[in-house]
């Protein structure tokens, strides 16, 4: 895909995919059965978009679950020049970019199951196109790991590869004590994130430095709008691996909780459990947490309490030359 060619991705995907592979993807594609309808539906509109599409890979790793799956994790960008509407979205003319985290499970050395968050937010901002409220973190182009090492080579580490997985999973327990349990002290942070650790989140979030920057411009706002974080434990699924200094976590969706107040990404609090979809990489340094990648699906989450963000940008951009008034949609 570094050189991305329609018909050598699709015979690449038949040889390396089941037969009944799942493809499941981020808001408006959702899921999608088999490679045939997975290339026409998601990669042919891009391509036509970006025609000389390529992708960008900072971090590849891989590792079995503790439930005995075998996944391979791969987190990068998407690049080319953006010569043509997608999803409506107004071309620019210009290179752009767009963040991925995509998750393979594999069974007898196929690929059964892809779980896969496109950052399409981060596409509208740099098209100036974003309909929805401004991000509180640093919006940029999200890099790679600090230390160059993120395309993990085999073979697994299984026991590096499970301390970094338990850090990241003492990490969560401790997390979810706060506010349920007590004030920011219960996370006992110091514990676990480095003093210098950057949060890259999805755009829409922006990424966060320190734990100042975490705290203030994602986990305040996020717990006070739903302080229900962590009740719907056991109606989740979620699995991580882990090598060498890198953890991973997929699920589908790995959250549940309550927008029961204000506060966060400047929503009108609906009073609605939703579920959210979160695939993430951490980084482990010196026994701590020094970077953390997180992608959110955030149009799933907007379409679950009723906000057709597509549909909104739509109506911003009827007045950009190159629409039409009349259907909002680029000539």
């Amino acid at each position: 895909m570094y050189n991305f060619d329609a018909g050598a991705v699709r015979r690449a995907l038949h040889e390396i995919c089941a037969p009944d592979v799942i493809f499941r993807l981020s808001f408006p594609f959702e899921t999608i059965h088999g490679v045939d309808a997975f290339t026409e539906r998601v990669f042919g509109p891009l391509l036509r978009a970006w025609p000389d599409l390529e992708r960008r890979d900072y971090i590849v790793m891989a590792g079995p679950t503790p439930e005995g799956a075998d996944w391979v994790g791969c987190g990068g960008y998407w690049t080319g020049a953006f010569m043509a509407p997608w999803l409506d979205i107004p071309p620019t003319g210009h290179m752009v970019h767009m963040r991925f985290h995509e998750f393979y499970r594999f069974e007898d050395g196929k690929i059964t199951e892809m779980q896969a968050l496109w950052d399409l937010p981060e596409v509208m901002m740099q098209a100036g196109a974003w309909p929805m409220s401004p991000s509180l973190g640093r919006e940029w182009h999200v890099p790679g790991p600090a230390s160059s090492d993120g395309l993990v080579p085999g073979p697994c580490d299984a026991t590096a590869g499970e301390a970094s997985c338990q850090l990241i999973i003492d990490m969560l327990e401790h997390l979810k004590k706060h506010p349920a349990e007590g004030g920011p002290e219960v996370m006992e942070m110091d514990r676990f994130w480095h003093p210098r650790m950057s949060w890259y989140g999805p755009a829409g979030i922006g990424t966060g430095r320190g734990q100042r920057g975490f705290r203030h411009w994602h986990q305040i706002p996020f717990l006070n709008a739903m302080p229900d974080r962590g009740k719907y434990v056991d109606e989740i699924e979620y699995h991580f691996f882990g090598d060498r200094a890198y953890a991973a976590v997929t699920g589908w969706p790995d959250m549940y909780q309550t927008i029961s107040h204000g506060g966060w990404l400047g929503i009108a609090p609906p009073d609605k459990k939703i579920a959210m979809r979160s695939l993430d990489f951490w980084r482990i340094e010196e026994g701590l947490i020094r970077e953390n990648w997180v992608l959110v699906d955030l149009l799933h989450m907007y379409d679950q309490i009723g906000v057709d963000v597509l549909a909104r940008m739509r109506e911003f951009n009827k007045a950009r030359t190159g629409f039409d008034p009349e259907t909002g949609v680029a000539l």
